[in-house]
């Protein structure tokens, strides 16, 4: 699936590549460690768990 993303997104990711979020107040920063679909599954700093995000809607890639 990271085939798909890159191709239709015109990105060049994998897993365990660095990201940072910047909706809200303060940006965060996680990893990439996974796919869900044609999202992608980041497990911020400091957080327990991995959420799903959108390749492309307010994100960096470091």
């Amino acid at each position: 699936m990271f085939d798909y993303i890159n191709e239709t997104y015109g990105l060049n990711i994998k897993k365990g590549d660095r990201v940072r979020y910047t909706y809200g107040k303060e940006p965060k920063e996680g990893t990439i460690v996974g796919v869900h679909a044609a999202s992608l599954k980041i497990k911020m700093d400091g957080d327990k768990h991995a959420d799903i995000y959108h390749p492309t809607w307010e994100l960096e890639y470091l």
